[in-house]
């Protein structure tokens, strides 16, 4: 039983209380000082009909504690423990140690399924830096949600429906050819657009002969549906380019197209409960009860709309993945969107509407400019990854010219610092990416992790050299308070895990691991790793080895690579 939970069961036991409430209430003080666990004693305030300071006064005197806590005080209607700081060591530092890599793992998702949807690249588009939010955040909840026992199923829900590829076809027939668009890719496919659109307002026939096309695409005619398809294989080509820089993978690329001939079961479904009510011709569930516009789900040519085919979506993941939580990382400005589909699912009479979680983020700026695709301020993702590769690349050469793998350690920098300050705040706070920010050594950024873990290895493989062994530590040389700072930033990362898979929010396990940087450079500074005595070596590896473990362990959770040498 670990120190936390030991003071819990004598606090129920003296204050007459569920464990359950007194982990609950159960806090870390802000300052060592006040102790390494506090009970604030307000809550027995009614039960016990006392004063909060009186409460904290009897249970110290009255409390049984254990043998890992040297002393209980109240102060101002809080009861402090203070913790045997040798058995406070041995509690932090043997989990990590024991655990290795899989320190801050869980099972509660063992047996349970989660769909997270993410990225969601739209076809025959270049994957610019909009998409980088979703990208990373999804990528950082798929590896959260498998660390703590989740099966999970990355979804990219391509953007592939709609007129715009009916023009696309009638562009290339008219003005494309193979060998360009294989060559150049989406940007080919830009061009077509673009020369479309100018010729189309010089012959507005081709607006027709779009709709044509896209009609064709609807009713799976074979060549429409060759050159669709390929369309989008050029496309997904272009953006694996992009998914293996930042080393993300997806279960799935069943886009808005693969639910064209299942949006039916929605329609019939919505008529045979009497949810669809008629609105200007168009067909709508009424959402007024709830202080929402109206769900559109058929215009009034009969064409589905985005909720028609998010609700075929929803019902077909439930159906082939039976998920516990389905995630949606998209940008905050459909939310309104998420909460009609949500709210629709659950008035079609299924109560899985509850697992859905629409995950939202902010916007993203680069150097203070807002992106604007109309105004042509655009920041291609491919080309952002590759010059901040190059920076890095150039920032080591001048700091350490000698290293061997330049260029790997340059890639795993530069893309691991696009990556670190995506996830670096709360996913809701907009984001505006600075070269000198992100790239810097000192501070909360990717260099500055990367760094301090790369130093660990080299403390490490020189112990290694020097023999130094792995078991028998004496833990009461790891009792100062630089140590015991760098032990209680070790213990708290399983919590920042956990709660960052619960509330989908990545930048807890980022915080998590700067606090480790933080407070294991502030120990390296007056304490020698390698040490005279051989017995404070063994202890200071052992601890060094523990930080090295988690941040290689968090900086893999968001999606960085950690090197060992820089």
């Amino acid at each position: 039983m670990d120190i936390r939970e030991q003071i819990i069961q004598c606090l129920a036991e003296a204050a007459g209380m569920e464990a359950s409430e007194v982990d609950a209430a159960l806090e870390v003080p802000p300052s060592a000082d006040m102790g390494d666990y506090a009970f604030p004693c307000f809550r027995l305030a009614k039960t016990w009909r006392k004063a909060p300071p009186l409460i904290a006064q009897e249970l110290a005197e009255q409390i049984g504690l254990p043998a890992c806590v040297e002393r209980a005080e109240a102060v101002k209607g809080y009861l402090n423990f203070y913790v045997s700081r040798t058995e406070l060591a041995r509690a932090c530092l043997e989990p990590v140690l024991e655990a290795g890599e899989r320190y801050g793992s869980g099972n509660e998702g063992q047996g349970k399924t989660i769909c997270i949807d993410y990225s969601s690249i739209n076809i025959a588009k270049r994957f610019h830096i909009g998409h980088l939010s979703t990208t990373v955040l999804g990528n950082a909840l798929y590896r959260i949600h498998e660390f703590r026992g989740y099966k999970c199923v990355g979804i990219n829900h391509l953007g592939d429906w709609g007129t715009q590829f009916g023009k696309m076809i009638a562009a290339y027939k008219h003005w494309g050819d193979k060998e360009t668009v294989e060559r150049e890719g989406v940007d080919a496919m830009t061009a077509l657009y673009v020369r479309f659109h100018e010729e189309a307002e010089k012959d507005p026939s081709l607006e027709d002969e779009g709709r044509r096309w896209f009609k064709a695409i609807e009713e799976n005619d074979p060549e429409a549906m060759e050159i669709f398809n390929w369309f989008k294989e050029v496309t997904l080509k272009d953006a694996m380019r992009v998914y293996d820089m930042l080393g993300i993978r997806f279960d799935s690329y069943a886009g808005e197209s693969f639910y064209n001939d299942k949006m039916d079961r929605v329609i019939d479904e919505l008529k045979a409960k009497g949810l669809l009510t008629e609105s200007d011709g168009a067909q709508v569930v009424d959402l007024s009860a709830w202080d929402m516009p109206p769900c559109l789900i058929l215009k009034q040519d009969g064409a589905t709309l985005y909720a028609t085919r998010d609700l075929a979506a929803a019902l077909y993941r439930k159906d082939t993945y039976d998920f516990a939580r389905s995630l949606y990382v998209v940008a905050y400005q459909q939310s309104l969107h998420f909460r009609q589909v949500f709210k629709v699912l659950e008035l079609m009479g299924y109560d899985w509407a509850k697992d859905c979680e629409h995950v939202a983020f902010g916007m993203v700026s680069y150097e203070g400019q807002t992106l604007s695709t109309r105004k042509g301020y655009v920041v291609y993702l491919d080309e952002l990854l590759q010059r901040a590769v190059e920076k890095a690349d150039t920032i080591i050469a001048e700091k350490t010219p000698d290293l061997e793998n330049r260029e790997e350690v340059a890639r795993q920098v530069g893309i691991g610092s696009v990556v670190f300050s995506t996830v670096l705040n709360n996913r809701i706070k907009d984001i505006d990416f600075w070269w000198d920010r992100a790239l810097s050594f000192d501070g909360e950024t990717a260099p500055y992790v990367q760094y301090t873990h790369a130093r660990c290895c080299s403390l490490l493989r020189r112990a290694e050299e020097a023999g130094v062994p792995e078991g028998g530590i004496d833990y009461s040389l790891l009792t100062d308070d630089d140590a015991i700072a760098v032990l209680k930033a070790l213990s708290a990362f399983p919590d920042a895990v956990s709660q960052a898979q619960v509330r989908c929010e990545p930048y807890l396990v980022t915080r998590a691991v700067l606090a480790v940087t933080s407070a294991f450079n502030h120990y390296y500074i007056d304490h020698r790793v390698i040490d005279e005595d051989p017995e404070v070596t063994h202890a200071r590896v052992a601890l060094t080895r523990a930080v090295r473990q988690v941040l290689k362990t968090g900086l893999y959770l968001i999606g960085v690579e950690a090197p060992e040498r820089m």
